[in-house]
């Protein structure tokens, strides 16, 4: 939850363009990949280290994509205190789908993982708008 209009909330979140991610391009990874974004204006290839990742962007959510069955979404909702932040990991194996589990080490510690990220996501946000965020 942020206590600021989806307006303000998806001009930081959502603000996506050509060139190297930082404090004004895909700042949800500004700090966590280095790397350059290509395309757009909906949808961009990150080129990162190691890796691409292909990122969608729309009037209220943001999705990452990559290696093989990986896909984060963040969805920005209307709430009476202002945004809700949804985060969603999707299997989006083509192949294989079955294996996502074990290869993951069958998730242990994944749940606590994301929630913690999303706090910390929730955190950061709050501090760049000057607002109050928090997980519900």
């Amino acid at each position: 939850m942020v206590e600021a209009p989806v307006a303000e909330v998806a001009g930081l979140l959502l603000a996506v363009r050509p060139g190297p991610v930082g404090p004004d391009n895909l700042w949800l990874l500004d700090g966590s990949h280095a790397g350059s974004l290509s395309g757009g204006p909906e949808r961009f290839t990150l080129h990162a280290p190691g890796h691409t990742m292909t990122v969608e962007v729309s009037r209220n959510a943001l999705a990452l994509q990559g290696n093989w069955w990986y896909r984060g979404e963040y969805l920005l909702r209307l709430h009476p205190r202002g945004t809700r932040l949804v985060h969603r990991v999707l299997n989006v194996a083509r192949r294989s789908r079955w294996a996502v589990p074990m290869a993951n080490r069958f998730f242990v510690g994944f749940e606590d993982g994301t929630r913690k990220a999303v706090g910390d996501l929730l955190r950061r946000t709050g501090d760049r708008l000057g607002r109050p965020a928090y997980p519900e």
